[in-house]
């Protein structure tokens, strides 16, 4: 099992993302970066993997309710494949069709931090993907 982790909550104009200790089973977000069209900016993934000396990559996959795939779903698993294919580490896939939910709810449960940006939900989002890969 990788020691580090980054988590990455998928969008087509933003992607959060957070870091994870297997050794601790603990996450916290990092930053959130612009894509376009779910395109990042590969310079500025490198610079996180590098920076926090990542061993294996968790891609949030949303899905519907109702488990249905949807547009994202695809462009989501193809986010994966390049960060498999660019890095060449481990990636893996968790169904996170609530993480953004969640992270807003865990947000405003813990102190209600209205200010909080939709950037700022997104890495919280990836936070909770990457808890999620930890107790699946």
């Amino acid at each position: 099992m990788p020691d580090v982790v980054l988590g990455f909550d998928f969008g087509m104009k933003r992607i959060g993302v957070a870091v994870g200790q297997t050794i601790t089973d603990q996450a916290r977000p990092l930053t959130t970066l612009t894509a376009i069209q779910g395109l990042p900016n590969w310079a500025e993934v490198d610079e996180l993997i590098h920076q926090w000396q990542a061993n294996a990559l968790i891609v949030g996959i949303p899905t519907t309710v109702n488990n249905q795939v949807q547009y994202t779903t695809e462009a989501a698993r193809q986010f994966a494949e390049q960060l498999r294919q660019q890095f060449h580490l481990p990636v893996h896939e968790v169904d996170e069709r609530f993480s953004t939910v969640a992270a807003r709810q865990q947000v405003f449960e813990h102190g209600g931090y209205s200010r909080l940006t939709k950037t700022e939900i997104d890495a919280v989002a990836a936070q909770l993907i990457i808890e999620h890969w930890f107790h699946s």
